[in-house]
């Protein structure tokens, strides 16, 4: 038996779409709201309901599993993120002789800014966690998902314009989130591999903010144009938004690592290149929300 958390969300669920079509091994989820998951789905799939975090959730959650696809959701405070909200998992792994994790994590280990990237920090802070337990584990390192620009489609749509904190002809990895889900598919359908390690879902090639704004404006048919934002503005904006301060930080410090060349460290070669170009998902994906015919996720 598979169990899948974040089965709701962008990677979690396009995973539980494909090992539903794929695999005939059970499939368990772990969700907060059963109403959230397509009628279909809920019929195919052992459902627990409640928080990941929680340990008596988990605890029912791996009882009788074999394997698990982790992903912490986004925490309230950087203190909350990822560490302590795995830390009832990693202990359940271990009691319930969980043998194989993939977990959605972050590029940058072993670079020079790794240990001040926010964020990330604290997300290879859970794959060593994650590690300590002796469970098979599989880190999905991943720069900047494509599909984060979903959150400025109404800016792109009204204004013409996204922001970001890179130079504006700075190039680098961006993977779309249906190509994470597929590598965590590939994993958790052939469980022959064995101890630990990181498995890097990069795209198929870098792109500076230049290059998306170039793609947009042709997928679209309208101008789009990459306006580059301060880290002073960045967290600024994000504290507009009602996000905590350490939170904050944790966001700021990440963009600075990744202007710094956090994830510049790992070659592209075909076991890490994945395919989904920007324009392909420009036009499957961003140009629907756009026009409004799908919500931004």
């Amino acid at each position: 038996m598979i169990v899948i958390t974040t089965p709701t969300g962008q990677i979690g669920g396009r995973l539980l779409d494909l090992l539903l079509g794929e695999t005939p091994e059970p499939l368990r989820v772990i969700v907060r709201d059963p109403a959230k998951l397509p009628a279909a789905v809920r019929d195919r799939v052992d459902v627990v309901v409640g928080s990941h975090g929680d340990p008596d959730t988990v605890d029912r959650a791996f009882t009788g599993a074999n394997a698990v696809f982790w992903l912490p959701p986004p925490a309230p405070s950087l203190s909350d993120t990822y560490s302590e909200f795995t830390r009832a998992a990693a202990k359940a792994f271990t009691v319930h002789g969980i043998d194989h994790v993939v977990g959605v994590s972050a590029l940058g280990r072993g670079t020079p800014v790794a240990d001040r990237a926010g964020l990330v920090t604290a997300s290879l802070a859970m794959d060593d966690l994650i590690a300590s337990t002796g469970v098979a584990y599989r880190a999905l390192a991943n720069p900047t998902f494509m599909d984060n620009l979903l959150w400025q489609a109404v800016s792109i749509r009204d204004d013409g314009v996204f922001t970001g904190t890179g130079a504006a002809d700075r190039r680098a990895p961006l993977v779309a989130t249906r190509d994470i889900a597929a590598a965590a598919a590939r994993l958790l359908l052939d469980r022959s591999w064995t101890g630990t390690g990181e498995a890097a879902v990069l795209g198929p090639e870098d792109l500076s903010p230049n290059d998306l704004a170039h793609t947009m404006s042709d997928v679209l048919g309208r101008p789009v144009r990459y306006q580059r934002q301060t880290l002073d503005e960045f967290g600024a904006a994000l504290a507009a938004r009602g996000t905590g301060a350490a939170l904050v930080r944790g966001y700021v410090d990440m963009m600075r690592a990744k202007d710094n060349g956090l994830d510049d460290a790992v070659p592209r070669t075909p076991q890490t290149a994945s395919p989904t170009t920007f324009r392909e998902w420009c036009a499957e994906v961003l140009a629907p929300a756009v026009s409004g015919q799908r919500s931004p996720e």
